[in-house]
């Protein structure tokens, strides 16, 4: 994609004519980015699901590089038999999740994945469109609304419930006509609207009055009430402000949700999040991951943050990586040549280098896994301007970005550790050199064979490949602590998700009233 505005053909099923509306459908909207909406949509999804509802959740534009790998069940199989896979944003896949369900294209249909400060890659239910520009993609989106509302309606053919994530702030009404994610949607599809407010933020009464004094009245007229979110204290002293925003803005107050104190046990939706990252001490390994510009899957640390052996930290730009660390681990990106910049640019590689010739070891995990060759190569611009960048040398291989994006999940036993290994690929990358003699897994191939992922170096303190979710099994989490001088707590991670989910779960039952809630579905 150009600077100009291309003209898109997306190409649709035809639409399917399901009559009357199955679902129920409820919409929340927030009065800015990171108040809290996917995990109160996530919440009711697993709290409805546990009522015996079929619920579904929705959200129509995501911007994450945080993805997950799901099946394109509008593809045709391959000639192998397997269908193809595409990605949705991780918020929705962990609400699908909830729900109980596997997560599907049609719960994202709109996936965007920043790749500069002016422009991202734009994924069309499951499948990379291109790179596109901001403003380009600001003339282009309303072109997208046919295929949003088909994957809305698809959903909302199967399911009792259908729970709608907004996007930052609902009141951006600059951004109105060319919407297709807040209120032009909610317009456009007939879903009412609950507006959330965040009270740790601050400002929350003028936010709230605010978004009221934004909309236009038919846009006032679709909101069915408003929610205080992630309050601590006594409550009493905030109900005066309540009344206010509902003399005010005539919209009912819905309840308030009290701070969820296990937050933390669930992966969180984008980068926002390593602004404030809960760091863990307390253990005897020193694991330090410098935060990328374009930082992408960072969930892949959430099971090393979970074991108490685990000293994790997460270096800010301006910080030095620490000389007491025993692991350094470089992480997904959306831009490796951008963010092998950034590497330099923060004096990390130095540090890198030092900390290897000390003894030290480090992972890299996808883009990681390419910084750590000798070069990183994009010769048609995939992820920015065309070109080649020096990695770190520290593995013998060197990548060239371009072909079919990877995106295959992994299932299988990795035959040097013995350990089952779970997980997924998603890249575009290809990886060759002398250093692949060494890979760091041979995993079952599913066709009774090994294919052999990533590299190792001779000393085997330097090693990665394209896998994320590494770290999620228990058994080879446990293994490599082992390699690596640590112990592994006896820590069932998915069991530890499940549980969370069910006790945010619990924490709407205990706060908010549901049935009214259910009752403004429609």
């Amino acid at each position: 994609m150009t600077d100009s505005a291309p003209t898109i053909k997306i190409d649709l099923p035809p639409l399917r004519d399901s009559g009357p509306r199955r679902a129920r459908t409820l919409m929340i909207q927030g009065t800015a980015s990171d108040v809290g909406k996917s995990m109160l949509v996530a919440g009711l999804c697993r709290a409805y699901a546990r009522r015996g509802l079929v619920v579904r959740p929705f959200k129509a534009q995501n911007m994450s590089n945080n993805a997950a790998v799901t099946i394109d069940t509008d593809a045709a199989p391959g000639p192998d038999g397997e269908q193809p896979r595409g990605e949705i944003g991780r918020a929705q896949a962990l609400q699908a999740r909830a729900c109980g369900v596997a997560p599907s294209i049609h719960m994202n249909p709109v996936l965007l994945k920043p790749q500069s400060n002016v422009g991202s890659q734009v994924v069309l239910r499951g499948r990379a469109l291109g790179n596109c520009p901001a403003r380009v993609y600001h003339e282009m989106r309303q072109g997208l609304m046919p295929a949003v509302l088909d994957s809305f309606e698809r959903l909302c053919a199967e399911a009792d419930l259908v729970l709608v994530e907004g996007a930052g702030s609902g009141a951006e009404v600059y951004l109105r006509d060319c919407d297709i994610t807040n209120m032009h949607f909610a317009e456009r599809a007939e879903v009412p609207v609950l507006v959330l407010g965040d009270l740790d933020k601050g400002g929350t009464m003028a936010s709230l009055v605010g978004t009221w004094l934004l909309l236009d009245e038919a846009d006032r007229e679709r909101v069915v009430g408003y929610i205080v979110n992630k309050f601590r204290g006594d409550f009493s002293l905030f109900e005066p402000a309540c009344e206010t925003i509902t003399e005010i803005t005539g919209w009912p107050f819905r309840g308030v949700l009290r701070w969820f104190e296990g937050a933390g046990r669930l992966p969180a939706e984008d980068s926002l999040a390593l602004e404030r990252p809960a760091e863990t001490s307390g253990g005897v390994l020193n694991v330090a991951i410098p935060r990328l510009s374009r930082v992408a899957n960072f969930d892949d640390m959430d099971p090393l943050a979970a074991e108490p052996s685990v000293n994790l930290r997460w270096i800010q730009p301006g910080e030095a990586i620490p000389a007491e660390t025993d692991v350094v681990i470089l992480p997904g990106s959306k831009a490796t040549r951008a963010d092998l910049d950034c590497l330099r640019r923060e004096g990390w590689d130095v540090d890198i280098i030092a900390h290897v010739r000390r003894g030290g070891r480090v992972v890299g995990l996808c883009a990681g896994y390419q910084m750590l060759g000798r070069v990183v190569r994009d010769p048609q611009g995939i992820e920015g301007e065309p070109g080649e960048t020096p990695g770190l040398g520290l593995l013998d291989i060197e990548t060239e970005i371009g072909g079919d994006k990877r995106l295959i999940e992994i299932d299988g036993r990795d035959q040097r550790s013995g350990c089952r290994l779970t997980g997924y690929e998603m890249h575009m990358g290809r990886t060759a050199g002398g250093g692949l003699e060494h890979p760091w897994l041979m995993l079952d191939d599913g066709q009774g064979g090994v294919r052999a992922e990533g590299a190792i170096s001779t000393d085997g303190r330097v090693m990665g490949g394209y896998v994320h979710g590494i770290f999620g099994g228990d058994a080879f989490r446990a293994h490599w602590l082992d390699q690596v001088g640590a112990q592994a707590a006896r820590i069932d991670f998915e069991a530890r998700i499940e549980a969370a989910l069910d006790a945010l779960a619990d924490h709407c039952e205990a706060n908010l009233d549901l049935d009214a809630l259910l009752t403004l579905a429609r």
